[in-house]
């Protein structure tokens, strides 16, 4: 049976992290609030967004009033900056890799859908990916399936067994998704979250960048003439 692979797409596959605190900053700035360094951030990051601007000391109607809009204030800002952004360290090896072995790479996100497939093509790995699980648009971000729900739901329509299937992602709630649903969970570190909250979590594994995790497709009996 060959391997699932299931990527977060910010902060995991690409390397966004300084993007979204610019953003971040920016968006404190237009409400008139101090501005924060990496560690802070990574420290305080958390999904919605808006568990983030409220530990950052944002007010409930400044909160409200940016989710007003669609979130077209941070999308405005954040999305040319994600234009800039690289893949993370070693993605681009494991996703090949991935291909060549007929293993199935698939996205689950918190993004939307048509910005997440347009960075697909601009970074030339549209190919590499089997299918993207994430939100339809503005006006669904964070308020329909959540992404357990959803990759839940796709696993059991596509028949994928939880103990071949791999979740690989730089936030704590991507180790509770593969704790309910019996996955392999591996945390990766640099992205929105200390290392320190992502081994709070407790996942089956942890890394710094994607070469590492060739090696625990390995011990598991994959890839192994990689």
């Amino acid at each position: 049976m060959k391997p699932v692979l299931v990527f977060d797409w910010n902060g995991t596959l690409l390397d966004d992290s300084y993007a979204l605190l610019q953003t971040t900053n920016d968006i404190l700035t237009h409400f008139g609030h101090a501005t924060i360094d990496m560690n802070t951030f990574r420290e305080h990051c958390d999904v919605p967004l808006s568990v983030l601007y409220r530990s950052l000391g944002m007010s409930e109607d400044e909160v409200t009033a940016l989710d007003r809009d669609g979130s077209a204030l941070f999308h405005d800002i954040y999305e040319p900056l994600a234009d800039k952004s690289d893949l993370r360290e070693g993605a681009r090896r494991v996703l090949e890799l991935a291909r060549r072995e007929a293993a199935s790479s698939i996205i689950v996100s918190n993004h939307i859908v048509d910005p997440l497939r347009s960075q697909l093509r601009r970074l030339g790995i549209n190919d590499y990916i089997n299918d993207v699980l994430a939100f339809e648009n503005r006006a669904t971000q964070y308020k329909s399936m959540s992404k357990g729900e959803r990759l839940r739901l796709y696993m059991k329509n596509y028949d994928l067994k939880p103990a071949s299937t791999f979740i690989i992602g730089d936030m704590p709630v991507e180790t509770d998704i593969a704790r309910n649903l019996g996955l392999i969970s591996i945390s990766i570190t640099g992205g929105f979250v200390s290392e320190a909250r992502l081994r709070a979590a407790n996942p089956d594994y942890t890394i710094n960048n994607h070469h590492e995790l060739l090696p625990i497709l390995q011990r598991h009996g994959y890839f192994r003439n990689a």
